[in-house]
């Protein structure tokens, strides 16, 4: 990040501010010069310098003299261009390091302003990092409060989905799955991230949202929703039995339940058809879907 060249302007200013401008470039100079290096320990000490000073800069009282103004909006927004820079700093700096660097560098960067633009890019790598180094207990505080901020992010909404099922909180886990569902069916892919790295990632987190949403509201008896998102999981779990097999159970369920409803024979031979495939993979409903199948079948030969 370019920060603008404003040492005139700012030479207009009062002396105590002139004085922070001037240490402030040469701290954001040196800035770069760590970061080029990959030096962690003299970023985090010019982080610590430098962010005082903007925060002395940004609090300046606006001058009433018009010219005056228009310097000091300029200093304003030179002194948020250097926190930018300080925060894409650190988050670069995060990214391909010892987990604890991580952690550090992340939670110094979500002191500095937990709403920055770079959080939303990493916490992906931060939950990662926390659980490499014996942080797992603090993950759900850390990603539901990162939520708030972020309420899109995807590697915060898959992973309270996750723990949400793992609680059997299923309602927060339903919530989850279909935010998760919704924002990635209209977020695009990222930049610095191949398209086929997001593809797999994509399809990994939008078979996860859609398998837990149709299951939970098949449960629930909700079947036209457990119809049409167990139906969109099906070609994105392909030979991933732990999920397929209990996705066609409920299919059949489902299926089968609309059949009924609106006396549609189709639906429940398509019920049918889901339970037989379900009983061919061994799991723990292979056995109930075999005999749903029989009496699908049985109820469906009494039908017009």
């Amino acid at each position: 990040m370019k920060l603008p060249a404003l040492s005139l302007a700012l030479a207009l200013l009062a002396g105590p501010v002139v004085a922070v401008a001037d240490e402030l470039e040469d701290a954001i100079q040196s800035l770069r010069d760590a970061s080029a290096k990959k030096d962690i320990d003299e970023i985090k000490k010019l982080v610590g310098v430098i962010h005082p000073m903007t925060c002395q800069l940004i609090a300046e009282p606006a001058p009433q003299d018009a010219d005056e103004k228009k310097v000091w909006q300029e200093h304003i927004a030179y002194a948020k261009n250097a926190d930018s820079y300080v925060e894409s700093v650190l988050a670069g700096a995060a990214l391909g390091t010892a987990p604890a660097v991580t952690v550090d560098l992340v939670t110094t960067l979500e002191g500095l302003n937990p709403k920055s633009k770079y959080l939303d890019e990493i916490y992906g790598t931060y939950l990662l990092a926390l659980n490499k180094t014996g942080g797992v207990a603090k993950i759900p505080t850390v990603a539901e409060k990162a939520l708030g901020n972020f309420p899109e992010n995807e590697d915060l909404l898959l992973y309270m989905l996750d723990t949400s099922m793992s609680r059997k909180q299923t309602d927060r886990a339903l919530g989850y799955a279909n935010r998760l569902v919704a924002t990635l069916n209209k977020h695009p892919k990222p930049e610095g991230i191949s398209a086929a790295d997001w593809e797999r990632k994509r399809t990994a987190a939008l078979s996860r949202g859609y398998w837990t949403a149709g299951v939970i509201s098949a449960e629930k008896g909700v079947w036209m929703t457990a119809d049409k998102d167990l139906r969109a999981a099906l070609p994105l779990i392909q030979g991933n039995n732990a999920m397929l097999g209990p996705a066609l159970y409920y299919l059949g369920i489902s299926n089968y339940q609309l059949g009924k409803m609106t006396l549609n024979k189709a639906k429940v031979l398509e019920a049918a058809k889901f339970s037989e495939q379900a009983m061919a993979i061994e799991g723990p409903h292979d056995e109930q879907a075999r005999h749903n199948a029989l009496v699908m079948r049985k109820e469906a030969a009494t039908m017009r």
